[in-house]
C-alpha cells in the first residue's frame, strides 16, 4: 500500500491549481494529493488551531475512536465529533466503517505564499 502524502495550498486561481493536479495524474507513480483554498481567510475558517490540534493526534496513529481522540486533546467529545465531520468533508481524515477515525496521511505540507495587496 502506497503511503499517502498530502499538499494544502492556497491558490486563488483554482482552474490553474485543477490543471496542475490534471497534469500529476498523468505520471504512472503516485504523486500525493492536494487540497486547494483560494484565498487565506478560507483555508484559516476551515483549518483552525483546534482543527489541527486533531490531526496531529491521529497522524500516524491509526484509527482510534472519536472519544478517545476528544481525551487526547482535551476537548469536549461532542465538538470533536463536528470538527472530525469538517476535516472528513474536506478530505483530512477519513470515518472508519467501526465508527473510528484515521488520518491516512503520513505527510501533510501546508504550501502559503502571501504577497502585498496590489
Amino acid at each position: 500500500m502506497e503511503k499517502r502524502t498530502l499538499t494544502v495550498t492556497v491558490h486563488p486561481d483554482w482552474r490553474g491549481a485543477l490543471r496542475t493536479v490534471a497534469r500529476a495524474t498523468q505520471s504512472s507513480r503516485y504523486q500525493g494529493e492536494r487540497l486547494n483554498f483560494e484565498t487565506p481567510e478560507a483555508f484559516f475558517g476551515h483549518l483552525t488551531a483546534r482543527r489541527w490540534a486533531l490531526v496531529h493526534a491521529l497522524l500516524g496513529a491509526g484509527e482510534i475512536p472519536v472519544r478517545e481522540v476528544a481525551r487526547r486533546v482535551g476537548r469536549d467529545v461532542k465538538r470533536v465529533h463536528e470538527d472530525v465531520a469538517v476535516l472528513a468533508e474536506l478530505g483530512l481524515v477519513e470515518r472508519t466503517t467501526r465508527g473510528g477515525v484515521v488520518c491516512p496521511f503520513v505527510d501533510i505540507h501546508v504550501d502559503m505564499h502571501l504577497r502585498e495587496a496590489v
